[in-house]
């Protein structure tokens, strides 16, 4: 059967040589009508061969790179693609029982995630082409890594741009799988069929260690959700307060904290601005503030919002330190570069009337990782700063 084909502008060529692996429809000049999720043949105008993509029928992301090659994106190359990403894992996340096993576009497989925790995988296949693949992938997965189950989170609405629906299960294996992982020396019950992401946010494993460094005495965590940072500090500090506004994510927060005998932890259902204002006024004061908040801009058009909320929550958490403590604060806003949030900050501090030092720039964990030509994959910023 010969392969869609699919012609490009002159400008999406430029992108394709940036290294850059998405085409937009508006640089899509002719198809050959092309199924949805078909691997194509990707031309320029002259016929000449750029390179093999995912096609979508539905996304403003009409092409997703996989190759410049010419040989067939067959079975074959997937499971070569998949071995490659796990024969990095170990150099990055030696000894994690939980990690991101296949991160789309940094390992060369757009839109397809895989993680891992314990001996169970869960994946999401977010375009029309990695759904169309998602069979193999599945079969591969099992073949190679032998799990006790296979989960899907399509629960995700960025799927709907793909004109697909939101879907979850187990794909193979156990139908009720429930994992308990150790991360850091701590240990987290993940609900994998129900939790944020594909069961919990495996890009802060590193930033997660590398604050325990910093923490001590009385410790504010704001978003705990289920208590990655909360926990993971608890035995160096003497206290504890964890907010989070849902009370799913705290119940299993407090499970966490009885499965690791930790008792210094007040774990509270709340607004985290409201948290942070009202020890403000009431004249409280803690020697380390954690902030980890959602992505407050999602999308471009938010991004002067996102920054005033960035700073707001920066401001109240700088006013409550005491002299000498740490702000561990956080974005995953892939809108809001690094220096956009050190920008905030600053003005945050000058209007807190503190003098603040950077100690550490971070980003997500390495096995999420980021790839040079593609600005999109840098989404997580983890600063740790010190009020004098």
């Amino acid at each position: 059967m010969t392969q869609p084909e699919v012609r490009i502008s002159s400008r999406a060529i430029d992108r394709i040589a940036s290294g850059h692996p998405w085409i937009y429809r508006s640089d899509v000049k002719s198809e050959s009508a092309a199924e949805p999720g078909a691997v194509v043949r990707v031309l320029d105008r002259k016929g000449r061969f750029w390179g093999q993509a995912l096609w979508s029928t539905q996304s403003q992301i009409a092409l997703r790179m996989l190759t410049r090659e010419e040989r067939p994106f067959d079975r074959a190359f997937l499971t070569e693609r998949i071995a490659q990403a796990a024969a990095y894992r170990p150099l990055v996340a030696e000894g994690a029982q939980a990690y991101r096993l296949v991160a789309s576009e940094g390992d060369l497989l757009p839109s397809l995630i895989v993680d891992r925790y314990g001996d169970c995988l869960a994946l999401q296949t977010l375009s029309q082409g990695m759904e169309r693949m998602k069979a193999d992938v599945v079969a591969i997965l099992t073949e190679r890594f032998g799990p006790r189950a296979v989960v899907e989170r399509n629960d995700v609405a960025v799927r709907a741009l793909e004109g697909l629906p939101e879907q979850k299960g187990v794909l193979a294996g156990e139908p009720s799988p429930e994992v308990v992982i150790e991360e850091n020396g701590v240990k987290f019950h993940v609900d994998i069929l129900a939790g944020q992401k594909t069961g919990e946010f495996l890009d802060q494993r590193e930033n997660r260690s590398v604050t325990r460094c910093y923490a001590r005495g009385r410790l504010l965590d704001c978003f705990c959700y289920t208590g990655g940072f909360a926990l993971t500090l608890a035995p160096q500090c003497e206290s504890v307060v964890a907010v989070d506004s849902s009370s799913e994510a705290l119940e299993a927060a407090r499970r966490n904290g009885e499965l690791n005998g930790l008792d210094n932890i007040e774990w509270r259902q709340a607004n985290c601005f409201d948290v942070l204002k009202a020890a403000d006024h009431d004249g409280l004061r803690f020697d380390t503030v954690v902030l980890d908040p959602p992505a407050f801009a999602r999308h471009k058009s938010s991004h002067e919002s996102a920054l005033r909320a960035y700073k707001e929550l920066n401001l109240r958490a700088l006013k409550i330190l005491t002299p000498g403590g740490f702000l561990i604060t956080c974005s995953c806003s892939f809108h809001v570069s690094e220096s956009d949030l050190l920008a905030v900050i600053a003005e945050a501090a000058l209007d807190a009337h503190r003098t603040v030092v950077v100690v550490d720039r971070r980003t997500q964990s390495r096995d999420h990782p980021i790839l040079l030509t593609m600005p999109e994959t840098h989404y997580l910023k983890c600063l740790i700063l010190r009020a004098l």
